[in-house]
């Protein structure tokens, strides 16, 4: 693999954490491993490996865009990556209510929705990890 694969890699572990990307590799078949490949060099190897932004800045504005663009398949994912790049619960408020105003009520309204279903899985596995 390439320089830049490798360091999309390592971002991506970073951000949506090991577990994550073990099961999306575990998944990949030939027929969509030159996609996979791709999006690691290009999104995560190029633009999230970028300093030019935070990690935390980045999270904010892909959870806007996606809701923004209603992308919402990806939104828990985003939201669970959160827990990684830095934005806060408080953080991902204030993005959906931007949302609100430049996207509409009805799509920040399901982003909403899918950020506090993410949320409380997050806070019930936090619980069961403490048991």
């Amino acid at each position: 693999m390439s320089k830049k694969y490798d360091r999309g890699e390592a971002v991506r572990r970073k951000v949506l954490g090991d577990a994550h990307v073990d099961r999306s590799q575990a998944k990949q078949t030939a027929f969509d491993q030159p996609f996979q490949e791709l999006i690691t060099e290009s999104a995560w190897g190029t633009v999230w490996a970028s300093d030019a932004i935070t990690l935390r800045e980045r999270s904010m504005l892909t959870l806007a865009i996606l809701a923004a663009t209603k992308n919402f398949n990806e939104i828990p994912m985003h939201i669970r990556a959160t827990a990684n790049t830095g934005a806060t619960r408080e953080d991902i408020c204030e993005v959906f209510q931007h949302v609100t105003i430049y996207a509409g009520v009805p799509t920040a309204n399901h982003a909403i929705q899918l950020a506090k279903a993410t949320f409380a899985e997050m806070d019930a596995e936090a619980e069961a990890a403490e048991d």
